[in-house]
């Protein structure tokens, strides 16, 4: 054992889980935690922010794009309030994010004394958007409160983790051993005769198709063994881009899905919601529906499915690979017929949002093949839920459930900070890059060399769009006063770059990706068209 503080023995645990960047924002109660920090500058990395809330999109990032471990650290009351934000997007894409929150000193805990920051049971709070809350209430606790934290947020269905400490705790001093950490963790198995059910049905079926979420990630080996004995489709929604090599016949869109809905009989989701095929599409009885999920409640009450796998996709699938074999029909080789479905969904792309085309095809081209690409809530981010063709896991970065206006200037900065050597580009509109517009410094402090790209209409243009179509061209609120975006860039001492076409627009990243710095590229665009029809909301069988 050694003699350290509980801010010590927190961070020491914290860094014995291969964490070696954590985003936070210094304050009083926090004063031990970043002294402690201090001490491991040589093997820790303190990225701080001009916003509690950037804090946690940025681990968020950093997750996304690494698969390690996010970990953020605010102050009590309205920094924990301010980091929800980016934990409630973290809950939402199952992503494991810890947030280490300060507390006010521990005797007052819950008293309404009136404390600075003091809310009432703050662990309460955080239980809405975190997996699991974690006090430790002596130093001695402390290794034990994060090692449990990080089991929770890694087992069964990932989500965020909160812990907190007070400021007298962490100041406090005892003899503590710090275990070695556990990071194997284990994956949930399937059930046999679930899986040689499920393989009977996809073995007999005639038609069927895959459809993976976000949480296929890690399974993409087993993803693409089944679907090439199935001979089967795999429809990727926004978050799934990248699972299958985006070039093999058998991936495709949603826009593709909903072409081929009408003839599928068996369908296998995997670590998706299913959530526009069952609230757009409507619920079919004719389709026999297989689901895969570590969560057995996973959106399961609105379509009851024929099998239920409670599993993690990567044993699931493998299992699933393995069985199907013995049921599998002879089924002919589609090539020709799914390269002329992802033909036609890609012409339809193209013909229903000709600008939003033009412009992420400049992009896609522009990117490396290795590049990641963060979508915000914007014209531009709706279109890459349909196209923008990625070609591996984690090179796209979209806001999940949440849909979380301003999410994605900071969380494409953590992406950047946990891939330094890959050029990322954050896809943004007007009205949310002002969300987080301040944390231009925090690129610039930290030499975060991403590439933001402002669609800028001056407005909000959903907000607009809706009130056009909905309400009778009633407009309010919608309407935007910005500052000019390449100023403002050069006022931080970053690069500003404007870019009035695709084709400029395409140049412009070419210079961006050559200069050692932060940059803004300002692409002035007008109103674009409704992207709301690929969504398809309506039953398209009978």
């Amino acid at each position: 054992m050694t003699k350290m503080t509980g801010a010590q023995a927190l961070t020491k645990t914290i860094m014995s889980h291969d964490v070696d960047t954590i985003f936070g924002l210094p304050g009083v109660q926090l004063d031990p935690l970043f002294d402690a920090f201090y001490h491991e500058k040589e093997s820790l990395r303190i990225v701080h922010t001009r916003h509690e809330q950037g804090t946690s999109y940025m681990a968020l990032g950093y997750a996304l794009a690494t698969g390690k471990t996010g970990v953020c650290t605010v102050v009590p009351g309205p920094g924990v309030f301010n980091a929800g934000a980016g934990l409630c997007t973290a809950h939402g894409q199952n992503v494991p994010v810890l947030c280490v929150g300060g507390q006010i000193p521990s005797r007052m805990i819950d008293k309404d004394f009136g404390m600075l920051h003091e809310i009432k049971d703050q662990m309460g709070t955080m239980a809405a958007v975190t997996k699991w809350q974690g006090r430790a209430n002596s130093p001695k606790e402390a290794p034990a409160v994060v090692a449990e934290a990080f089991q929770q947020m890694h087992t069964g269905r990932k989500r965020p983790a909160f812990i907190e400490m007070s400021p007298d705790i962490m100041s406090a001093e005892d003899d503590i051993e710090i275990p070695v950490a556990n990071i194997d963790y284990p994956m949930i198995q399937a059930d046999p005769d679930l899986i040689e059910k499920a393989a009977a049905l996809l073995g007999s079926a005639e038609n069927p198709a895959i459809f993976i979420g976000g949480g296929i990630v890690g399974a993409e080996e087993e993803l693409l063994a089944l679907a090439e004995r199935l001979e089967a489709p795999v429809f990727m929604s926004e978050n799934a881009f990248g699972s299958m090599p985006w070039d093999h016949h058998l991936a495709q869109t949603n826009i593709g899905a909903a072409k081929s809905w009408a003839n599928i009989d068996v369908a296998l989701a995997v670590g998706t919601r299913f959530e526009k095929q069952i609230m757009s599409w409507g619920r079919d009885d004719n389709i026999k529906l297989i689901r895969i999920d570590p969560d057995p409640k996973q959106s399961i009450e609105q379509w009851p499915p024929d099998v239920q796998i409670v599993a993690h996709g990567k044993p699931a699938l493998a299992d699933l690979a393995d069985r199907v074999e013995r049921h599998n029909r002879k089924r002919e080789f589609r090539k020709e017929e799914f390269l002329a479905l992802k033909q036609a969904s890609a012409k339809e792309l193209a013909e229903t949002l000709p600008p939003q085309h033009a412009y992420g095809t400049a992009m896609r081209n522009a990117l490396p093949d290795d590049g990641i690409a963060c979508f915000g809530v914007t014209q531009l981010g709706f279109y890459s839920w349909f196209g923008f063709p990625t070609s591996k896991p984690r090179q796209r970065i979209e806001p999940g459930l949440q849909g979380t206006l301003g999410y994605s200037f900071p969380t494409a900065l953590g992406a950047q900070v946990g891939q330094p050597d890959k050029k990322v580009i954050c896809v943004t509109g007007d009205g949310g890059f002002m969300f987080g517009a301040s944390e231009l410094a925090t690129a610039m402090r930290h030499r975060i060399n991403l590439v933001t790209i402002i669609f800028n209409d001056g407005h909000f243009g959903n907000v607009k769009r809706n009130q056009k179509i909905g309400y009778d061209e009633r407009y309010i609120a919608s309407d935007l006063h910005n500052p000019d975006f390449v100023k403002l860039a050069e006022a931080y001492s970053a690069m500003g770059l404007r870019a009035e076409t695709p084709e400029a627009l395409g140049k412009a990243m070419e210079e961006a990706f050559k200069a050692d710095m932060p940059v803004v590229i300002d692409a002035p665009v007008g109103e674009m068209p409704n992207w709301a029809p690929l969504q398809y909301r309506r039953k398209l069988r009978g």
